[in-house]
């Protein structure tokens, strides 16, 4: 009787492991419709055309008359960036907006990259493709899609562009060569904005997948933070097969086991999975992750319920930025990169269908679609930047990513990682392809 027992148990357990484990799942592709009316029946125009970057002296003046209209309210006292932009630093930025910063120049500086637009899904798509002005002998560049996020832009990956497309010429090795596509998320810039509810980022991941095989990718590398982590996160989830690796930096990792590590972590952290490092990012969890999510989220409720009601490169490059009256944004930025990125909002009246993005991903509330559930299960690449607004350990990556092979705790920056420290981005994204080639 009890062999019986033991082997009903064994079984038994057998079939809970069988149905339990971790299955490699994907995500139906599908297909959509985004674009004004009904879809035609005639068959959708796949011509890749070329795009500039344009301005007239009218788009100016009517800014400068916007601008000499500006309402300044007084800041509170010592108040630094505590309560948001500070306006006193505020006056300085419009007084360069409106007097020194020449659009002309940056749109200038914007075309020195070749930009294109194509239709899919109904949305004219723009994206930059920048090829290696030069290749070592018998190598082919390694193609590499870099996704931006909110309040971002495809200008993030400017400065990183050469040092991914040319690494020889700025003191890195050819051993990786990558030739770089970044579009913009329909609604952000110059990609036509959807004009249908339910556009979410699953939906952008599908476009960009068909852009990469319009350009004639069969297999790629896909790299984002903010909505671009999730992008390519849903990239790989639909199509494992044609995703070759998975750089990110940032991840939107919910489970019990991270809920649970967060709460124990400062206790039995080493248990847990948690190094040093960790549980220094972490802790105290009140003010590390609580009452900064609390500080820096505003934003994102508004957005998720009713986005066409309206600076995040200030706190989410450092939070102790706040303490400052200027919020440090020139530390790590110039103005003029700062004014590009806004103009490219400005100029294209996107930053309404930019913020709807939130709505259709997060408006129905916390894991309640299917790709949040799912596990990646292509060779990913983490970096994690000190200054990120949440930190996220190593294991609660790999719970969600299992093909981890590469995590990196980095010695400075924040949120907007390619716009801040180019050059330790690049480095990482360079040691992640090391490491997989070798495997």
């Amino acid at each position: 009787m009890w062999l019986e027992i033991l082997l009903t148990s064994v079984l038994g357990f057998a079939i809970y492991w069988f149905i339990s484990r971790d299955k490699e799942e994907t995500l139906p592709l599908e297909d959509g419709w985004w674009g004004p009316g009904t879809r035609s029946a005639a068959r959708e125009d796949d011509s890749i055309r070329p795009f500039k970057v344009e301005t007239s002296d009218e788009e100016i003046h009517d800014l400068h008359q916007r601008i000499d209209k500006f309402r300044f309210t007084p800041p509170l006292e010592d108040s630094c960036f505590h309560y948001g932009f500070n306006s006193n630093y505020l006056k300085k930025v419009i007084s360069y907006w409106r007097n020194e910063f020449d659009w002309k120049k940056q749109v200038e500086i914007l075309n020195r990259y070749p930009h294109f637009k194509t239709k899919i899904e109904g949305l004219d798509i723009h994206f930059i493709h920048v090829k290696p002005p030069q290749l070592p002998a018998g190598h082919t560049p390694k193609p590499l899609l870099m996704v931006h996020g909110w309040p971002g832009s495809f200008y993030e990956f400017y400065k990183i562009i050469p040092l991914l497309t040319d690494p020889k010429n700025h003191g890195l090795s050819d051993e990786h060569v990558f030739e770089v596509i970044c579009p913009s998320i329909p609604g952000y810039g110059f990609s036509e904005a959807s004009s249908k509810k339910g556009f979410n980022s699953v939906a952008t991941a599908r476009i960009f997948y068909k852009l990469m095989l319009r350009l004639g990718f069969q297999e790629f590398y896909i790299q984002g933070g903010d909505w671009g982590s999730l992008i390519c996160t849903n990239m790989a989830q639909l199509v494992p097969s044609h995703v070759k690796g998975l750089h990110l930096n940032m991840a939107l990792v919910l489970s019990n086991f991270s809920t649970l590590t967060l709460l124990l972590g400062q206790r039995f952290g080493r248990f847990l999975g948690l190094t040093e490092r960790d549980v220094e990012l972490l802790y105290p969890v009140k003010e590390k992750v609580f009452y900064s999510l609390m500080r820096e989220s505003g934003y994102m409720h508004i957005q998720c319920t009713k986005p066409d009601t309206v600076e995040k490169f200030s706190t989410w490059t450092n939070t102790e930025f706040r303490y400052l009256e200027d919020g440090g944004l020139e530390r790590k930025f110039s103005l003029d990169d700062l004014l590009t990125n806004v103009m490219l909002y400005w100029t294209t009246g996107t930053i309404i269908s930019s913020q709807r993005f939130y709505k259709e991903n997060l408006g129905q509330g916390w894991m309640t679609q299917k790709h949040e559930r799912m596990k990646v299960y292509v060779p990913t690449g983490f970096s994690a930047f000190p200054f990120e607004l949440l930190h996220t350990p190593e294991k609660w990556v790999r719970f969600k990513y299992p093909k981890l092979i590469s995590y990196s705790y980095m010695v400075r920056g924040g949120h907007f990682a390619a716009f801040e420290e180019p050059e330790l981005l690049a480095q990482d994204i360079r040691k992640f392809l090391s490491v997989l080639e070798r495997q």
